[in-house]
């Protein structure tokens, strides 16, 4: 089976490929296989909604970032060597105040390389944290016979426990983004299960097309994947959280 073509129909509106297409040169140059934060501003570039965030070196950083931002926040870690920031202690959730962002600057620098000494710190995110809604996740990864899979299902810790995931081969179009979503087992979760308000799967439908572009675009992007993606209720959008992915070897 050949791999799926990419037809002018599966096009979105919004999308700066120029732009995209300079950050992975930026990180193909210092030869950096999984981009940092600079990953967001490829989210940024297709128009996929990002929670704001600040990049903090320093704890005098960090809480005038905060003050700048206000609350409450959430913190974690940057190091190239942590993809699982939970593990190590590298996640701060409901920051309240300045002095809760100092002290959860520090415990992190002090703390994480007694757990992974190998782990360069390069500061930390300030990102403002959301109430309410539904994490999912939407990854890809790229299949040698049939390119770039699409993943989608509940995300956070779920996706590992409950592997509860769709896969569609990309490009997909939004008949198929709406079936990924439906498609999973928690469905009438985000559909609004016992009287709560349906998540907004419209948004979730424009960015799953909108990262079916993007890896269609760039065929050097190995894996990709964004966990969670915040979906809030219905008509008040879905954003990116934290996200990671892999360019290819060479």
């Amino acid at each position: 089976m050949s791999m799926k073509q990419v037809d002018p129909a599966f096009t979105v509106s919004g999308s700066d490929k120029a732009l995209a297409d300079e950050i992975f040169k930026a990180a193909l140059d210092v030869q950096r296989r999984t981009p940092g934060l600079e990953s967001l501003g490829i989210l940024e570039a297709y128009g996929i909604p990002v929670v704001k965030t600040v990049f903090a070196k320093t704890e005098e950083e960090a809480v005038k970032a905060a003050e700048e931002m206000g609350y409450p926040l959430v913190m974690k870690v940057v190091s190239p060597q942590i993809s699982h920031k939970s593990d190590v202690g590298g996640i701060r959730l409901s920051l309240q105040s300045g002095d809760e962002v100092r002290a959860a600057y520090l415990g992190m620098m002090e703390k994480i390389p007694e757990k992974r000494p190998d782990a360069v710190l390069e500061g930390v995110q300030i990102q403002k944290m959301l109430s309410g809604g539904n994490e999912v996740i939407i990854g890809m990864i790229r299949d040698p016979t049939f390119g770039p899979m699409l993943m989608f299902g509940l995300g956070g810790v779920y996706v590992e426990i409950l592997k509860d995931v769709r896969f569609a081969i990309a490009p997909v179009n939004e008949k198929e983004a709406r079936e990924m979503i439906k498609g999973i087992k928690a469905y009438p979760l985000l559909a609004g299960a016992r009287g709560a308000k349906p998540s907004d799967i419209d948004a979730l439908v424009d960015a799953i097309l909108r990262i079916s572009r993007l890896v269609c675009d760039f065929p050097e992007i190995e894996e990709f994947e964004i966990n969670p993606m915040m979906v809030l209720e219905e008509g008040k959008g879905a954003f990116a959280v934290d996200m990671r992915l892999t360019l290819k070897k060479n």
